[in-house]
């Protein structure tokens, strides 16, 4: 009733004191809000010249690198290895007399770009320098020597006979599962760090070999000792100072490479006889009986003492290979006509037909007879050490 009175008698002293008590009670509210929620009102807008920083927007963004797919050839150090023989994709199945005439691509190094010290040449990858190797292609003699002191230093004493026995006898099928297989390619270059896996956790290792590498089974080159030869089955002893730890290096191939293109095997006239001659020669191949006829994957390791014994009573021997890739039977023909040695007439019709030459002269036991006389492991005394890694 009091502020009625109060406004009715002066209007305006009324207004002035209500606006005075509103903006009182809404300072003390805003300050306590203030206080509650500890607020911070937001800075200023102002310009680049009020900035007390002028060089806080003149720092540009970071930019993020352009992708890069992860490959696996960055960062690899070149490997060095000091193994005194060239690396090659296959030691059993490529001919090092013969030299090739063309490659049937540049010469990238299937051990990758950057990762070996050897310079690949398309065909192998040689332990001396090119430039420092004769034009003949002759191979260095103090790679040789270094082989064999090498092997003596690894193998150490000879083995005994009950030493031998324990051995074989460990390695046979109804004890281990543990085995390298070799194929078409024969013994290749990785299957080189596959054995000295093998050699980690067993002193012998059982090898099984079919098909064309059976000609001839003694390139090798893993620094072991064949203690038993069973048709087409090795066991490849590593050695009595043998360290797993202290193993040589063998780098791996990536990819397998193109072979090079080598001379043909048949020419169209035989050294030493005219065109007639070399065509009553070829029909006459398709006539006589078959010396033998070879199954596919095949042992093939009596072939050679085969022909040779053939050679004494006919001047043409034909071998069947109906079945055979065209390659395989061409590689067969290629490793007879150097280890009989012979003369290769053609390879119609899947077979292989050889001549022995006007002046045939039998060569002496180089021990091939072995090969096809199943040795036990008392004979396995006089087995010769293989060259090996």
């Amino acid at each position: 009733m009091s502020l009625l009175r109060l406004s009715r008698q002066n209007p305006s002293s009324f207004s002035l004191s209500f606006t005075r008590c509103f903006s009182s009670i809404a300072a003390s509210s805003s300050s306590r809000l203030r206080d509650y929620y500890n607020f911070q009102p937001p800075p200023p807008l102002s310009s680049p010249s009020d900035n007390p920083n002028p060089n806080h927007n003149q720092k540009k963004k970071k930019q993020k690198p352009l992708y890069r797919p992860p490959s696996s050839l960055e960062g690899v150090k070149k490997t060095r290895s000091d193994l005194p023989f060239d690396f090659r994709y296959s030691y059993t199945e490529s001919c090092q007399n013969v030299r090739p005439i063309g490659l049937r691509e540049p010469k990238y190094s299937p051990f990758g770009p950057g990762r070996l010290d050897r310079e690949w040449t398309g065909v192998c990858a040689p332990a001396v320098d090119q430039k420092v190797r004769s034009l003949d292609g002759v191979e260095d003699p103090k790679l040789e020597e270094k082989r064999k002191n090498m092997r003596e230093r690894i193998q150490g004493a000879p083995l005994t006979q009950a030493e031998r026995k324990i051995l074989v006898e460990q390695c046979q099928r109804n004890k281990t599962k543990r085995q390298i297989n070799l194929g078409r390619d024969g013994l290749t270059h990785n299957m080189l760090n596959d054995i000295h896996n093998h050699w980690k956790h067993a002193e012998a290792v059982r090898v099984k070999c079919l098909g064309t590498p059976t000609v001839d089974m003694k390139n090798d080159k893993t620094f072991g000792k064949v203690i038993s030869k069973h048709c087409g089955t090795l066991v490849l002893y590593r050695g009595r100072n043998y360290n797993p730890k202290n193993r040589p290096k063998v780098p791996l191939m990536l990819w397998k490479p193109h072979e090079p293109v080598y001379p043909r095997l048949i020419k169209t006239t035989i050294e030493g006889l005219s065109i007639e001659e070399t065509k009553e020669m070829r029909k006459r191949g398709l006539a006589i009986p078959a010396l033998t006829k070879l199954a596919k994957n095949g042992y093939y390791g009596s072939l050679v003492p085969m022909v040779r014994d053939a050679f004494l009573v006919s001047e043409l021997v034909r071998i069947d290979c109906q079945g055979l890739e065209r390659k395989d039977y061409k590689k067969i023909g290629a490793k007879l006509r150097d280890l009989v040695p012979c003369i290769l007439v053609t390879f119609d019709k899947e077979q292989i037909f050889m001549w022995r030459g006007k002046d045939y002269k039998p060569s002496e036991d180089d021990g091939y007879s072995s090969f096809f006389r199943c040795e036990s492991s008392a004979d396995a005394e006089d087995t010769p050490e293989e060259d090996a890694l």
